[in-house]
Order: C-alpha cells, then sequence, then structure tokens
C-alpha cells in the first residue's frame, strides 16, 4: 500500500475530546461532523473555522466528507465516531431498544464507514452498548461484511492518565486488507496498553500510579460559588442556594457524601416514608476526594446535586475549568456557551488523553505496517 497522510475524520465530534487526543497524538483532523450549534462553536474555536459539518448525520455523504478534506476514498487513515449513548445508558429509565432513534445512529457511523473505506476506525460508547444485542451483534456482523476486522473492550480512561474513573467501550477496527498484512506480521488488533494503575504496580510491571484530583485541579486559584475568575477561561462555578452551601459544609465536615446530612438536611426524595434513609445513588451532594480520581464526569458535572463534584475544600461544586481538566482538556481549550451548555459538552466528551491512547496505537501499528 502506497503511505499515506494521518487525517482523520471525527464523527458526532461534540466540543471535540476525540479529536484533541487524536491531535494530540499525532493525527490531524480535518474535519469533524456534529449537528449541536453550540459543540460546533466550541469545535471551531479551539480546531479553526469552517472545520464542522453542521448537519444532522443522516443528511451527511462520505463523498461529501471527502471532498472537504480532498480525500480519496479508501485513503482515509482513520475514522472516529462517537455516537450519542443515552440510549443504551444504565442511567437511562426508560430504554426503548431498537425504537430509540439515538442508538441507530450507530449504523449512520457504519454507513459513512462503507462509503468512506477509512484504513482504521475508532468508535467510544458507553459500556451499555455492547448489551443492547440485537443492535450491537448486527452492527459487528456488518463491519465483517464490508471487510473490517473488529475488537472491542470495556477499558477504564483511569488506566490511561485519565484522573477520573470512566469505563467505556471501544472499538478498534481495521480494513481487511491492511490486516492481511498484520496477520502475515503474526499482529493481531489489539488497544493500548495501561499506562497507570492504583498502586504504580501491576503484575509485576512498574506503572504510574493513578491521577487524583489532586494532581489536576489543586492549582487553580479559589472562587467562590457563582463566581467566574477574571483571567482563567471557563473557570467558572455555579451559584448555590443557602440550604446546599449548609449541606456541603455538613457533609465536608462529617462524611463526604449524604448519608453524613442530618434528617433536616436530607431531601424528601432521598428518604423513604418513615423517614428512613433509602439505599439509592448515594454520590449526589458528595464531594471529591483530594487523594482518588474523580468519579465519572456527567452533562450534570457542574450542579453539586447531579452527583459527586462538590470540590474538595471549597464551598461550591467544581468549575467548567476544572471539570474540563479532570476530563484532560488543555487549559487553552475555551469552551462556548452558558454553564449549563459548557457542562454537557464537557461531560459527553472522551477523554482527551484517553482518545490520545487510541491514536497512539494506531500511528504504531501504521509504522509496524509501512503504510504511513
Amino acid at each position: 500500500m502506497k503511505k499515506m497522510e494521518r487525517i482523520a475524520v471525527d464523527l458526532f465530534s461534540g466540543a471535540g475530546g476525540v479529536s484533541c487526543g487524536l491531535e494530540k497524538a499525532g493525527i490531524q483532523v480535518s474535519v469533524a461532523v456534529e449537528l449541536w450549534g453550540v459543540a460546533a462553536n466550541t469545535y471551531e474555536r479551539n480546531f479553526g473555522e469552517n472545520k464542522v459539518i453542521r448537519k444532522d448525520i443522516r443528511n451527511v455523504k462520505g463523498k461529501e466528507i471527502l471532498k472537504k478534506i480532498g480525500v480519496r476514498k479508501n485513503r482515509l487513515f482513520l475514522l472516529a465516531g462517537c455516537p450519542p449513548c443515552q440510549g443504551f445508558s444504565s442511567q437511562q429509565k426508560n430504554k426503548k431498544g431498537e425504537d430509540d432513534e439515538r442508538n441507530l445512529l450507530v449504523f449512520e457511523y457504519f454507513r459513512i464507514i462503507d462509503e468512506i473505506r477509512p484504513v482504521f476506525i475508532l468508535m467510544e460508547n458507553v459500556p451499555g452498548l455492547k448489551n443492547e444485542k440485537k443492535i450491537f451483534d448486527k452492527l459487528l456482523a456488518m463491519f465483517d461484511e464490508i471487510g473490517y476486522e473488529i475488537r472491542f473492550d470495556v477499558l477504564n480512561a483511569v488506566n490511561y492518565g485519565v484522573p477520573q474513573t470512566r469505563k467505556r467501550l471501544v472499538l478498534h477496527g481495521v480494513r481487511r486488507d491492511v490486516y492481511k498484512k498484520m496477520i502475515a506480521k503474526n499482529i493481531d488488533v489489539e488497544f493500548p496498553k495501561e499506562t497507570h494503575c492504583k498502586l504504580g504496580r501491576l503484575n509485576g510491571e512498574n506503572l504510574k500510579k493513578w491521577k487524583t484530583v489532586r494532581d489536576t485541579i489543586s492549582h487553580y486559584p479559589k472562587i467562590k460559588c457563582g463566581e467566574s475568575h477574571e483571567i482563567i477561561p471557563n473557570h467558572t462555578s455555579a451559584n448555590l442556594k443557602e440550604i446546599n452551601l449548609e449541606r456541603i459544609r455538613m457533609i465536608r465536615k462529617y462524611g463526604g457524601s449524604r448519608n453524613s446530612l442530618p434528617q433536616k438536611l436530607q431531601l424528601d426524595c432521598h428518604n423513604n416514608k418513615d423517614g428512613e434513609k433509602k439505599v439509592g445513588y448515594g454520590d449526589v451532594y458528595g464531594i471529591m476526594d483530594w487523594d482518588k480520581p474523580a468519579p465519572t464526569l456527567t452533562g450534570g458535572c457542574l450542579s453539586y446535586s447531579k452527583g459527586r463534584f462538590g470540590h474538595p475544600e471549597q464551598d461550591r461544586a467544581i468549575s467548567a475549568r476544572e471539570a474540563a481538566a479532570l476530563q484532560t482538556f488543555d487549559d487553552n481549550f475555551i469552551f462556548e456557551g452558558n454553564l449549563q451548555d459548557i457542562a454537557q459538552q464537557i461531560g459527553n466528551a472522551v477523554p482527551v488523553d484517553m482518545a490520545a491512547a487510541s491514536g497512539n496505537y494506531f500511528i504504531e501499528l501504521a509504522k509496524r505496517l509501512h503504510v504511513i
């Protein structure tokens, strides 16, 4: 195969977590596809104007993408895609399976791949996708039919230098004409080797210790709830009602979770009719531990009432800048929109360093195969 440029396309790009990671690995992301205008604005602010096709993926053709980036079919290095995952999430109460339109967008991802025929493919989603047998097994069979060798596994971002426990389904694929060269060299499709572990040593091998909240956000200047820092972009925290200020102070003093709250500060929805505490989702109103990785960030990551998103020392939820850092975005990456929009962009993003790990894997594989 004639050597090719390290060019990628990012479908369902959101604000650009995957693109940041791929570019960190040395892969040029030439175009993204994203329908949500605020996220597209963020993407273009950080990657350059006219980099986003702002259309519903169902109305985007492979030819349109190839024409925009000036690459012929079969000559794209990598196509990445993170179809919306809410329909597969374990937190989704009323899952509709194949009837949920969001779930069916994985097949639009497949369609674009079939129309472009990239050498490598990358997909990230929630682990629940693999349990949607009618959808996921069908998707794997379709990839097999068009000649792609696929491997998938559930990886934890914390093992790749992300200061956050975040399990995600990661899918790697290689076009079969290239896979045949891999077989000839006794190489299989794999995943990046873990670089971090809890204690710094795993199976006799020295790794780096998990990154913690302290490692990541302790250097940011103090701000109060509802404040924005004058200089640091997105270092803004949501306002808190007085009762929530009382809760966060009490939790910090006595425990770290809402279970330590006295009865008068408990929410009715957290108690049964007899006033006893429900087991429920105990992380809400929780405070992050300085010396552990953060919990999984969600679209509510800037709200103290939606998870363990309280700052370890300050009486507020983490700021947007701190949340972005916990997703391994650089400080020079600026998010557009209001605070709710920004929280959604950050929570939806693939952690930059997790995407970079996959990008580095594909780069090294391509070098071994002499395709770049």
